[in-house]
C-alpha cells in the first residue's frame, strides 16, 4: 500500500514538473503574438526585388514588403538592401484577401534568409522598432527601421542595430527588445511567400 502511494506522488510531481517545464518554454517563445496575415504568390507577380530575398543561396538579401495606395489602386512596394526596388499591382486574388492583410504592425515587413546558418534560415520581421514603437499609444506615431546592404537594420530614433542574419539580436545600442519576428515560408524565388 506504501509502494503504491509512492508511486503515486512521484507520477504526480513528475507531471507537475512536466508542466512547469512546459509552460517556462511558452514564455520564451520567439515569434510575436501580433497578427500578421501576408501571402504573396510570386509565381503571378515574378517580382525580380522580392524573389531575391526569398532564394536560399543569396543569404543575407532582405526585403521590405509595404503597401502602397495610389488613388484607390493597391499595390506591393517592395525594396531590398542592395538596391533593387520594384512595386506590383495587387491582382485579383490580393484584392479579395485585401480585407484580411495585415503587414506587420505599421504596414511593413523585412523578409529574407539569414547569411550565418547552414542551411540558411527565412526570417520575417516587423519593420518597426520594438522598444520605440509602441501599437497601443496614442498618438499612432511610427519608428521604421532602415535596412543596410549588410544585413544590419537600424532604428534612428533610439539608435540601436539590429542583425537581420541571426534573428534580430541588438547589436549596438542600449539592451531591449530583439526584433519583432513572425512565422514565414517561402517555397522558393518564384514561389509563395507566407508570413502568419
Amino acid at each position: 500500500m506504501k509502494l503504491r502511494s509512492l508511486i503515486g506522488k512521484g507520477i504526480i510531481a513528475l507531471s507537475a514538473l512536466n508542466v512547469a517545464t512546459a509552460c517556462s518554454d511558452m514564455v520564451d517563445y520567439e515569434f510575436s503574438n501580433y497578427h500578421c496575415n501576408l501571402t504573396i504568390d510570386n509565381n503571378v507577380h515574378l517580382d525580380a526585388t522580392l524573389a531575391s530575398s526569398m532564394n536560399h543561396l543569396s543569404p543575407g538579401v532582405f526585403t521590405t514588403i509595404k503597401p502602397d495606395n495610389k488613388d484607390g489602386v493597391y499595390y506591393f512596394y517592395f525594396q531590398n538592401n542592395q538596391g533593387l526596388v520594384s512595386e506590383k499591382r495587387f491582382n485579383a486574388i490580393d484584392e479579395r484577401l485585401q480585407s484580411h492583410l495585415r503587414i506587420g504592425m505599421n504596414k511593413g515587413l523585412i523578409v529574407g534568409f539569414g547569411n550565418l546558418d547552414a542551411p540558411a534560415r527565412f526570417y520575417a520581421y516587423d519593420l518597426q522598432c520594438p522598444n520605440c514603437f509602441d501599437i497601443n499609444s496614442l498618438p499612432f506615431r511610427s519608428f521604421e527601421l532602415t535596412i543596410s546592404g549588410t544585413g544590419f537594420a537600424a532604428c534612428k530614433t533610439c539608435q540601436r542595430t539590429y542583425n537581420l542574419n541571426t534573428g534580430g539580436n541588438i547589436v549596438s545600442g542600449d539592451r531591449g527588445k530583439t526584433l519583432t519576428r513572425y512565422r514565414a515560408n517561402t517555397a522558393g524565388p518564384n514561389g509563395m511567400l507566407s508570413v502568419r
